[in-house]
């Protein structure tokens, strides 16, 4: 039996970025594929349920679909590396793991889709190639683009948002910039879950597709690094002459990043509110059944919420997939002792945060044999 992994992915997909910088940084070996590949329709997709990426299969044969649930596996085995210790720092990590995996999809989606000049060409050779030379592939790489053109929609890029996510998004950028001035990652020396979920808008979308990527590079160069250097097995930190290898000493969330979560909250937190709102009624109308799939091709059709983000009216999908990692935040948050709540209400207050404690839903989604499904 090898000991290496199988990861069917591919290199535009925003999720797989997630998953494959964890297994890189984390020295696991893996074989990557895309879901062209036979095996991945024969051996991969009974087991994993939805033809989704990232999907792993394990030496000993077990399938693992979805990022998240890829990156706790191997968490949960190896004494959970990457999630600090303090409070307030486990929060910061997983609320940017939420926001990066969830939260960003309308700059990432707008900057692929809207700039065909720049994007196409390069977008098209990843969508062609992802599958067998076939005589259909043409016609299934057309369609798969067209697909994903008109999600840019759904998530709420429009000709009316268009100037309000490009402001909002160079705005982040330049914050986080600023951040990675005195550190190469989030929380200091190493990258933590936070990292990782961050890196899935911004190494696939915004930091590959050429449009994007040379206003990364040219107006955010220490993000484009962070990228690059999420991107290697080694820390890859040779402009800091007085590295340390661990998250930051005492807890500590700088300034510079609760400046990137003030920018951030902007959308994110009215986007979630609003969702929570109209998913608890639509919970309260259709009482889907505990066990039935929650998020994906295989769960019921939700619809779409308005909100304002600058003064700018947003409509896009409720997606029960944001509030299944939101969870994980409001449940590390449960389990703090009074002493640490107090601490960590002040930081996320200080940011436009509060409200993500309380935006939750009327059922939990668990997860049972590859899906994310409605509890109880």
């Amino acid at each position: 039996m090898t000991d290496v992994h199988r990861l069917y992915a591919m290199t535009h997909s925003l999720y797989s970025g997630r998953a494959r910088a964890y297994l890189i940084k984390q020295g696991i070996s893996f074989q990557e594929l895309s879901t062209g590949h036979e095996s991945f329709k024969s051996e991969v997709l009974p087991k994993g349920k939805l033809p989704t990426i990232p999907t792993l299969v394990t030496p000993e044969g077990a399938v693992i679909r979805d990022g998240a649930a890829i990156i706790e596996h191997f968490e949960a085995a190896n004494g959970w590396p990457c999630r600090p210790g303090g409070p307030r720092q486990q929060i910061i990590s997983a609320l940017f793991d939420v926001i990066g995996t969830d939260g960003l999809l309308r700059p990432a989606m707008h900057y692929r889709w809207n700039f065909p000049e720049d994007n196409l060409e390069f977008v098209r050779y990843h969508f062609l190639h992802s599958q067998r030379d076939t005589s259909e592939r043409e016609e299934k790489t057309e369609g798969m683009m067209d697909r994903m053109r008109h999600a840019a929609m759904f998530f709420g890029v429009t000709d009316q948002t268009r100037a309000t996510v490009e402001a909002l998004y160079l705005d982040y950028l330049d914050a986080l910039d600023t951040h990675l001035v005195h550190c190469p990652y989030l929380l200091g020396w190493r990258p933590c879950i936070g990292d990782f979920g961050l890196l899935a808008p911004m190494y696939a979308h915004l930091g590959r597709d050429p449009h994007p990527a040379r206003i990364m590079q040219q107006r955010a160069t220490r993000v484009y690094r962070w990228v690059e250097r999420m991107n290697r097995a080694d820390q890859d930190v040779p402009e800091f002459f007085d590295a340390g290898t661990d998250f930051f000493a005492n807890d500590e969330v700088p300034e510079t990043l609760l400046s990137v979560l003030r920018i951030l909250s902007e959308d994110f937190v009215p986007e979630t509110t609003a969702a929570a709102a109209y998913i608890n009624s639509w919970l309260a109308d259709s009482v889907p059944e505990p066990g039935s799939p929650a998020v994906g091709r295989l769960a019921q059709s939700i619809g779409t919420v308005e909100f304002s983000v600058r003064g700018e009216t947003v409509t896009a999908l409720a997606q029960p997939y944001r509030f299944y990692l939101l969870q994980r935040v409001q449940d590390k948050y449960a389990g703090l002792e009074q002493d640490e709540k107090g601490v960590v209400r002040e930081m996320l207050a200080s940011c436009g945060m509060t409200d993500i404690l309380t935006a939750k839903l009327d059922r939990r989604i668990g997860r049972s044999d590859n899906l994310e499904v409605w509890e109880a």
